[in-house]
């Protein structure tokens, strides 16, 4: 136990100095004295989600809040017992920044395989950027944030980015079957990418706001054979073109005397469209938590301040999530009571046949070899 334990809590409130802190613990050690009656701010761009002897047990909305049984319904249950003192809640109080965090990356680091179905087996570089926001402060910190005092975009940035480099290659092999079909599909195969990875982000209470990406490359000499078969390509009659050439040098020699007869020189310039305008074309960014005013379970909207959908009556407050078949789980679930799973079920990973590569679960093409998975 920490000193913080100590303090008595009667104001709980929080500013993000980073820009990148995505949940940040009140106090940051330890649990605290909540003194009843304390006052709870949050503001429009957070959630506030109260934790009692290690449980999560309620979610707070924007506005101000006093910490009194009447305004803790689903803790009210739990803590049916009088009060001993004037500071009955040792809690701890977990600040949710839901805003939209931009700008993060995303890249390759070791080139993936891709089959192309002119060129063979190539390796891609490709990179991009991303934005996400927090849509289930509960989930998100029972699955992700845990007990850390903070949790920034740069604990998860890594993982998100394995992710969808994972995903973009069976994207990829799905979608593209060769490079030279790749000019003019970069707004296409961002939009798909961006809707194969929201189951993923989801699990962890995440929204994918936003995926572009920046470029797809080839290896250098993949590149030269692709500026060779676009030079192949301008030049319709190679043959006639060189006997055109010798044709003009030879007239350009006899008009001239001396070394000023040099032959004339033709440049062909080619340049591969890499730059798409219309990549950061800007459509509506939802931000807030009224973003996020839709039912986990039925998929209907629901009031902003709702704690139970009006259509399906299913909680909105998302604690745990089955990774098999996406069903919100109720507290303390040891199986999930749609698919049978037990709860801390993670999945296994997919292993390529040829090379023995571990791939994520769902996975269609290998990462390492570029072959289709069983």
């Amino acid at each position: 136990m920490g000193t913080d334990n100590l303090i008595f809590l009667e104001v709980i409130e929080w500013f993000d100095e980073t820009g990148k802190e995505l949940v940040h613990r009140i106090p940051e050690r330890g649990s605290g004295e909540i003194k009843l009656g304390a006052q709870l701010i949050v503001r429009e761009s957070q959630a506030a989600v109260l934790f009692y002897k290690g449980k999560s047990y309620d979610a707070f909305g924007p506005g101000r809040h006093t910490l009194a049984t009447g305004n803790i319904p689903i803790l009210t249950k739990v803590l049916a017992v009088p009060w001993a003192m004037t500071s009955p809640l040792r809690a701890e109080v977990c600040m949710v920044n839901m805003k939209v965090f931009p700008n993060l990356k995303w890249g390759t680091r070791d080139p993936v395989a891709f089959r192309d179905s002119e060129l063979g087996l190539v390796r891609l570089r490709a990179h991009g950027v991303f934005n996400i926001q927090v849509v289930q402060p509960v989930l998100f910190i029972n699955t992700l944030a845990g007990t850390m005092g903070t949790f920034t975009t740069e604990a998860i940035e890594e993982y998100l980015r394995r992710v969808i480099v994972s995903r973009f290659n069976d994207h990829l092999g799905e979608h593209l079957d060769t490079l030279f079909n790749l000019p003019g599909r970069y707004d296409e195969l961002s939009a798909g990418l961006k809707t194969r990875l929201e189951e993923d982000f989801g699990r962890f209470g995440l929204a994918l706001r936003q995926l572009y990406i920046g470029s797809i490359t080839p290896p250098p000499d993949v590149q030269k054979a692709i500026d060779d078969k676009g030079r192949l390509a301008v030049i319709q009659d190679l043959d006639r073109l060189v006997k055109m050439k010798a044709a003009m040098a030879m007239e350009k020699a006899s008009e001239s005397s001396g070394d000023a007869g040099s032959g004339m020189g033709m440049g062909l310039g080619f340049m591969m469209p890499a730059l798409f305008a219309g990549l950061f074309r800007g459509e509506g960014t939802p931000s807030g938590p009224a973003a996020a005013a839709v039912c986990p379970d039925c998929g209907n909207p629901v009031p902003p301040d709702g704690r139970f959908c009006p259509h399906c009556g299913h909680q909105q407050i998302v604690f745990d999530r089955c990774r098999n078949c996406g069903k919100n789980l109720p507290p303390n679930a040891r199986f999930c009571p749609r698919c049978g799973k037990p709860a801390d079920w993670k999945g296994a990973p997919s292993v390529c046949p040829k090379c023995g590569g571990e791939n994520l679960p769902g996975s269609v093409f290998c990462d390492g070899c570029g072959e289709k998975l069983p």
